[in-house]
């Protein structure tokens, strides 16, 4: 698991003009949905249509009184400057758009509101039982008088459940404004972190119980990839609480008293996923320091077992150099043992005693098969 995406953050050239805007090289052409609908109960069912160019889209419908245009893929400039001539995007915001590195944040133009978020991105697949890296991509969106638009790469799979809402018989998104429209896509970028945290807990849970009862080799680098990503999905959140919490606590025309209503809910749900990542981090954190003071302990068992086999051979040794000095045996005193016919017997016991001796001591005093004193 990554901290960011596997692409480098894209961003304008150093130096360029305000609302200068840069595609990435390996960006996705744009593909343009719209979906126009009314609250009127003559407006009848939403109109959904696909267009290959921005000039394309059809008139709004008398009877429908708003338009959401969904744009996937950001690598055509052209395509996001036909947008913005058309929907009177300021340049800055196409800056921002283009430049997909942008940090979570909301801001009024003078003729929609422009809003930043990061969500989930599609998780890459692998060839291994790890979890695959925590990826997030933006979303951004402009929300006007009659209008909502979208921007992202691949954010299909957060869009889908807001998108069949809306196409939904009798669904009540069609009788609210476009504002409710941007709360419902925000609300379903930020749930879609929940499955990924708990994606991401699973994993906690596995790695805690290998890290107690057989911690491997590659139990550390599985602990760092998982604080990684998660301080990924912290990064993403973090700011989004600051704004959902600008939407509901600013006067906007372009968001209504009604729907910061329903901002306060996905309020508490950035609160929840806040609580939820930390606690994570810091049971990762607790994982790093369970393995490391368990590494320690196993080389301290190791270095205790092969001190005591050292310590019980020294005597050993010195009784095998003691009895391997070669003394002319004629003298009586001069290791009377060499002579003897049970000499070699009695070196062994003598050794074989000494050895079992320390043993016992060890014993007793803890070393070995206890704790010790």
């Amino acid at each position: 698991m990554n901290v960011t995406d596997d692409r480098p953050p894209h961003r304008a050239p150093a130096g360029a003009a305000p609302g200068t805007i840069t595609v990435a090289p390996d960006a996705a052409q744009p593909r343009i949905e719209v979906i126009s609908y009314g609250s009127a109960a003559e407006a009848g069912a939403p109109a959904r249509v696909e267009v290959a160019s921005i000039r394309d889209i059809p008139e709004l419908p008398p009877q429908h009184g708003i338009r959401w245009v969904n744009v996937t893929g950001l690598g055509d400039e052209d395509v996001l400057r036909d947008i913005g001539e058309r929907f009177e995007i300021h340049e800055l915001a196409l800056e921002d758009i283009a430049g997909t590195s942008q940090r979570p944040k909301v801001e009024s133009y003078g003729n929609f509101l422009f809003i930043v978020a990061r969500v989930p991105a599609p998780a890459p697949e692998v060839q291994s039982a790890d979890v695959p890296p925590l990826r997030t991509e933006q979303l951004a969106l402009c929300v006007g008088r009659d209008f909502v638009i979208t921007f992202h790469e691949s954010a299909a799979a957060v869009l889908a459940p807001v998108r069949r809402r809306l196409l939904a018989g009798g669904s009540t998104m069609r009788k609210r404004g476009p504002d409710y429209l941007a709360y419902a896509i925000l609300d379903s970028g930020i749930d879609a972190y929940f499955p990924v945290l708990e994606n991401c807990g699973e994993h906690v849970e596995e790695l805690e119980a290998e890290v107690i009862d057989a911690p491997t080799a590659g139990s550390i680098g599985a602990i760092h990839s998982l604080k990684r990503s998660l301080l990924t999905a912290r990064r993403a959140v973090w700011p989004l609480r600051e704004v959902v919490n600008s939407l509901i606590r600013d006067e906007s025309p372009f968001m209504s008293r009604q729907t910061r209503v329903f901002l306060r809910d996905c309020y508490d749900h950035v609160a929840e996923l806040l609580d939820i990542i930390e606690t994570y981090r810091e049971v990762a954190t607790g994982l790093v320091d369970i393995l490391l003071s368990s590494q320690s302990n196993r080389m301290n068992e190791i270095m205790k077992v092969l001190t005591i086999i050292a310590t019980i051979f020294i005597p050993l040794s010195w009784l095998t150099g003691l009895y391997g000095m070669n003394f002319d045996p004629a003298s009586p005193w001069n290791m009377p043992e060499l002579s003897w016919r049970f000499g070699y017997f009695y070196a062994l016991g003598l050794m074989l005693a000494v050895a079992g001796l320390m043993v016992i001591w060890f014993r007793r005093k803890g070393w070995i098969g206890g704790s010790g004193k």
